[in-house]
């Protein structure tokens, strides 16, 4: 069902991360132009990752008819597989995103929830001419056809957006990237603020934080926030950093440093920063590099520098799942670092080097679907 007007006007807000889940949702790798070795070793990750997060609640991973036989093979039986034909498989771009509007139940009295989804407009981070791929016809389905199977209402917005490109508090906060959503590529003909009068209308905010750019290397998505900087909870962001002031990361994380330092949220909080160091550098190899047949997605180079981040980290009912590197220091870091910001959830890490070569990581791969009570 469509709904007209904005989600504003109708009392939805879009939930932070750490709200309950219903479940989750993930694409499944085969693109040989961006997966390679014929996606072999990306389902291999793609399985550890939704294997984790079933442990903690539901997921449905999403594959086309050719390959839905083979995903119902390799992922356990405890997560549901549905036939969903996609030109790649980054649910959390081409998903919907969830939305929620909490009322008080009339027989029981008690706090009820609706859900709906925005369907943002997609063009493959950057349309035909700086876009990573050439037609994204089925992935611009994606968003109505998940909401269609759980018959959840639909927003439909012409606004070019993914959704890694934006974070939000839940409590009236978003945090997003100039170098994305302000990119020639998406949204040309809209301004800045007309841009940030969307994002309220349809995320249910009422304060946008902009920071320059994301993370060094993220050219894929023109600097998508959610592998760089996010909320943990209400006044606490994390902030992909390095000490290395040589690195081209150092300016992009003291510039987001200190527009966080002199921000409050929508409540009027000063912001506390944790800072969560970048692994390596790390680059594709030669041999990693050989493994992607030609097609019309972005070439892969051997030496390419990695946009490799440990905040590209996936919150789950109780739990975080979180992507390493191979870099064993910062590795161990990382987790020392999760599992003291969030000491009430169960940190699980799980090898994420097959899904950055692909240009993302565990937070790009999956869309969280809120809890929801039906009235």
């Amino acid at each position: 069902m469509d709904l007209e007007g904005t989600p504003r006007e109708h009392g939805f807000r879009m939930p932070a991360e750490w709200e309950p889940h219903e479940q989750c949702w993930i694409g499944w790798p085969e693109r040989p132009d961006n997966w390679r070795d014929h996606a072999i070793h990306a389902q291999r990750a793609f399985v550890q990752v939704a294997s984790a997060i079933s442990e903690f609640e539901l997921v449905t991973v999403c594959a086309s008819p050719e390959q839905w036989q083979n995903a119902r093979n390799q992922l356990p039986p405890n997560v549901r597989v549905i036939e969903m034909s996609m030109n790649d498989s980054w649910l959390r771009d081409i998903g919907p995103t969830f939305i929620v509007r909490d009322r008080c139940g009339k027989d029981t009295g008690k706090e009820a929830r609706d859900v709906a989804g925005i369907d943002w407009t997609f063009n493959a981070w950057g349309g035909l001419e700086e876009g990573c791929y050439k037609d994204w016809s089925l992935d611009s389905l994606v968003a109505r056809k998940i909401l269609n199977v759980e018959r959840v209402p639909r927003y439909s917005q012409h606004l070019v957006l993914e959704g890694g490109s934006i974070h939000v508090d839940g409590e009236g906060t978003c945090i997003t990237t100039e170098e994305c959503l302000l990119n020639p590529n998406r949204n040309p003909s809209l301004t800045r603020d007309q841009i940030e009068r969307q994002l309220k209308d349809y995320l249910g905010v009422q304060k946008v934080i902009w920071l320059p750019y994301g993370l060094y290397g993220d050219d894929d998505t023109n600097g998508h926030v959610d592998n760089f900087c996010c909320f943990v909870r209400p006044g606490v962001v994390l902030l992909a950093w390095t000490d290395n002031q040589e690195d081209p990361q150092s300016r992009r994380s003291i510039d987001a440093y200190n527009i966080l330092a002199n921000s409050t949220d929508a409540k009027g909080r000063s912001l506390q920063i944790i800072k969560l160091h970048v692994p390596g550098p790390l680059y594709m190899t030669e041999e990693e590099a050989c493994g992607f047949a030609v097609g019309d997605g972005v070439p892969r180079v051997a030496g390419t520098r990695l946009a490799a981040s440990y905040v590209n980290f996936f919150l789950v009912n109780d739990g975080l799942i979180a992507p390493s590197f191979g870099d064993n220091s910062r590795d161990e870091e990382a987790l020392a670092v999760l599992s003291a910001t969030f000491p009430d959830r169960k940190v699980v890490v799980v090898p994420g080097r097959e899904i950055v070569l692909g240009g993302g990581n565990i937070h790009c791969i999956t869309q969280q679907q809120p809890a929801r009570v039906r009235l």
